[in-house]
């Protein structure tokens, strides 16, 4: 018998439960009132002094956004469970300006959540193929995927919602009206990229792929200018053909150097601890922004 076999079936069952209330950063009364119990009984299931019933546990699960059966599964098979990254909240720049009526707290559960889609694909991955995920798919499809998965993250944690109706913008917010078109990148500190080109507000994520998902490395937020108006924030790159497969690019657009000035100005969230942006270059018409990563202090 081994330690996780000594601890009794409720009690193991309720740090289940604890522990996935806790990677989607909800309160106990939070997650009491979704499930319709007190929070006094929710304390008690998870510390294994109340008895529950199927009942109550199915509503638990619902509100955690998580299956019965694999909530009882990590709870009957594993020791330890294993917890998704939560990003690093002294790494946010909470002084730079965000879009429509995005808040710090909102941002980072929806980088919370990307980070722990991930990680839960990749363990059952891992669990039923023994590969990750990212090892199936190519690099720019994944980081397709990784901003459509965090677009999706705004969607469920924001006042930014998807734009059902036009390709351009990704998201809208729902009080403001403000648009965001989002990209998502591997490479630390990269501009934007765009099959438009367009006027308004962008986000460029960057990430590093780990051995259990994803890891957020850097934030950027900026409002562009369009490939066509003055003073663009926009080249145009064409759509070229591969001379290898033959295949054809669509029509692409990157940020030039005053576009992605903007962006790493705007850098919400910066690992100071991985990414070294002192050289990077820069072009701006203006003065450097107070709160730039540039800025002197």
């Amino acid at each position: 018998m081994n330690n996780t076999d000594a601890i009794p079936i409720p009690l193991r069952i309720g740090k289940a439960i604890r522990y996935c209330r806790e990677s989607r950063n909800l309160t106990l009364e939070q997650l009491a009132s979704k499930a319709g119990i007190t929070y006094q009984y929710l304390s008690g299931v998870e510390n294994g002094r109340e008895n529950f019933t199927i009942g109550v546990l199915e509503r638990l699960a619902v509100a955690l956004e998580v299956k019965l059966y694999k909530l009882v599964e990590h709870a009957l098979t594993a020791s330890t469970l294993s917890a998704p990254p939560m990003v690093n909240r002294s790494f946010f720049r909470e002084s730079v300006p965000l879009p429509g009526a995005l808040t710090y707290i909102d941002l980072a559960l929806a980088m919370d959540r990307t980070q722990a889609i991930f990680h839960y694909i990749n363990k059952n991955m891992i669990e039923e193929v023994g590969r990750p995920l990212q090892r199936l798919i190519q690099g720019n499809n994944f980081s397709g995927l990784v901003s459509n998965i965090f677009s999706d993250a705004m969607d469920q944690r924001t006042s930014f919602k998807h734009n059902h109706h036009q390709k351009y913008p990704d998201l809208i917010c729902s009080s403001t009206k403000t648009g965001l078109e989002v990209k998502a990148t591997i490479q630390i500190g990269k501009g934007g990229e765009s099959h438009n080109g367009h006027s308004g507000w962008h986000t460029v994520v960057c990430f590093e792929v780990t051995d259990t998902g994803i890891e957020f490395l850097h934030v950027m937020f900026a409002v562009l200018n369009g490939h066509n108006a003055n003073n663009p924030d926009w080249k145009y790159v064409g759509s070229k053909v591969n001379e290898e497969t033959g295949s054809r690019r669509t029509e692409t657009y990157h940020t030039n150097l005053r576009g992605t000035t903007k962006l790493r100005d705007g850098s919400a969230f910066l690992n100071y601890e991985k990414v070294a942006f002192a050289r990077w270059r820069q072009e701006r018409s203006g003065v450097v922004p107070c709160y730039s990563i540039f800025a002197k202090s």
